[in-house]
């Protein structure tokens, strides 16, 4: 088991509670991104740095995920991509995408984004909260006492 992080879009917070986790349980944490990351030394944590490009990173996730890993990815397809993979997929904000909900999520995806395409709504990002990241932090805790303790 390993967690794969689509680390472009990843927010700092979150970063920094993979670093923790990967470190104290002993899971290797690789992060994926087109621009070098800094991360603290531990022999669980690496990154690998792709080309600039569309959905180069997300190709790579796609390519190394292995059933039971853990995608930590905001982006819809990939996390379908991952799902079919029979992978986990967490979103920084704490969301767990899984087989009963991932459709939705595309539908929802692709109707908002016609409708950004026709002019007809507007997408305002919102600041990341303390929320979100406790959100995430105790998803990805429940996901790693499941996956952890399964060897024992």
């Amino acid at each position: 088991m390993k967690i794969l992080v689509d680390a472009d879009a990843c927010p700092k917070a979150i970063k920094q509670i993979l670093y923790k986790a990967a470190h104290q349980r002993k899971v290797t944490c690789i992060f994926i991104a087109n621009h070098p990351l800094y991360h603290p030394p531990s022999p669980f944590i690496k990154s690998k740095l792709v080309d600039k490009g569309f959905d180069v990173a997300d190709q790579l996730i796609v390519d190394m995920v292995k059933p039971h890993d853990l995608v930590i990815t905001g982006d819809i397809p990939l996390a379908n991509d991952a799902i079919q993979q029979q992978a986990t997929v967490i979103t920084p904000q704490g969301k767990k995408y899984t087989k009963a909900n991932i459709g939705q999520a595309l539908s929802m995806r692709d109707f908002f984004t016609t409708m950004r395409d026709a002019g007809v709504v507007e997408t305002k990002t919102k600041p990341f909260s303390h929320a979100q990241t406790h959100r995430f932090a105790s998803e990805l805790d429940r996901y790693l006492h499941i996956h952890l303790n399964k060897k024992t």
